[in-house]
């Protein structure tokens, strides 16, 4: 089965580009994000390729004054994995590791966008994601981040908003690899399915450094996935830490972070401190954990669809709203000198954290 890939010097395999391995969960993905610096705009987007389940699909969301816009889209993909758009979606790849263009157009949804990301510094590699369930392997992925610039137009029901790299910023990642896609396991282990993930991610940019920090827990509180990272802005070698630790509290009857404090723990007095300030994305938005636009589900030949959220009526206990990205100032710390940014904290806390007092598969914090 030859496609436009076999063109391309990128085999891994004697077997054509159309063949991922043998595990039908494998997928491609794209995410974007986007924000203003005093938060009144946020978008996001997202873009999954699952070649073993033959469908692409795509988001874009646009939160601005207290409403999520989303736009999805899903279409058979026909084993061509480099013709990157679904619906009213494009992804378009400007220049490889340095620029991405996104464009929504000719939707039945009152959202509209052509905009640009231009990073802000050399591509960042996460540490390796793997993580079994009983005996069957969950996880298995590596995911590539980082933080830019915006430039270009949205409109929102006729409104045009202008963004540009001095005053919108995001983030970008790519992941590849094998975590659950499409449909449910019809024969999930004997032990059922993981009733635990504890997941804190924090893209933040300053105005000569981007840092991140992520961490995945088991209940106890250890973590499986961590480390932070600096990378300094216009070039320079980026500085990884994996030893780190971090302090966290909860807003009281909730499992919405309040505050995180992480130490970048090295011969060197480094720390991030982040505290939300209430504008909060819900992901489900790109489709994470919602039940009819979840992550490779087949639409058929070609489908699209438009709804909104109401930020304010969103319960955080809900399932389509416990995975969020919060948007937040950030102060980052080295040697005594302060800067100050912004960016987000994504959370994704299920079942119990000894080491932060939650229990159960979602009993609010105390």
């Amino acid at each position: 089965m030859l496609t436009k890939g076999d063109d391309y010097p990128l085999h891994q395999t004697p077997e054509p580009m159309a063949y991922s391995g043998s595990d039908r969960n494998f997928y491609d993905r794209y995410f974007f994000n986007g924000y203003s610096a005093d938060g009144s705009l946020f978008f996001a987007a997202a873009m999954g390729i699952y070649p073993h389940l033959d469908v692409i699909d795509a988001s874009f969301c646009v939160l601005v004054d207290g409403v999520q816009h989303n736009v999805r889209a899903s279409r058979r993909l026909g084993s061509e994995r480099l013709d990157l758009h679904a619906g009213p979606i494009r992804v378009e790849i400007v220049e490889p590791l340095k620029s991405l263009r996104i464009v929504v157009a000719d939707s039945d949804a009152p959202i509209a966008a052509d905009v640009i990301f231009t990073a802000r510094h050399d591509a960042i590699e996460e540490p390796r994601f793997i993580r079994r369930n009983g005996p069957r392997m969950f996880m298995d992925y590596t995911r590539m981040t980082q933080n830019g610039g915006w430039s270009g137009t949205i409109t929102v029901d006729g409104t045009e908003h202008t963004v540009s790299p001095d005053s919108h910023i995001g983030t970008r990642d790519r992941s590849w690899g094998i975590r659950p896609v499409g449909a449910g396991d019809s024969q999930p282990p004997p032990s059922g399915n993981l009733p635990q993930f504890y997941w804190l991610w924090t893209p933040l940019n300053f105005p000569d450094h981007a840092t991140f920090f992520h961490s995945n827990d088991d209940g106890v509180g250890v973590p499986w996935n961590r480390r932070a990272v600096i990378a300094p802005t216009g070039g320079g070698e980026a500085e990884e830490f994996d030893d780190v630790v971090y302090d966290i509290r909860y807003r009281s009857g909730t499992r919405r972070v309040e505050r995180l404090q992480a130490f970048l723990c090295n011969d060197r007095d480094i720390e991030i401190i982040v505290e939300p300030q209430g504008l909060v994305f819900h992901m489900s938005g790109l489709g994470y954990m919602h039940p009819q636009w979840g992550h490779g589900m087949d639409h058929g030949d070609e489908e699209a669809a438009y709804d909104t959220i109401v930020t304010a009526d969103a319960e955080w206990a809900n399932p389509l709203h416990i995975h969020i990205q919060a948007f937040t100032p950030a102060v980052l710390r080295i040697d005594g000198k302060e800067h100050r940014g912004h960016g987000v904290l994504e959370q994704l806390l299920m079942g119990p954290h000894g080491a932060s007092g939650l229990t159960g598969l979602l009993d609010p914090a105390r």
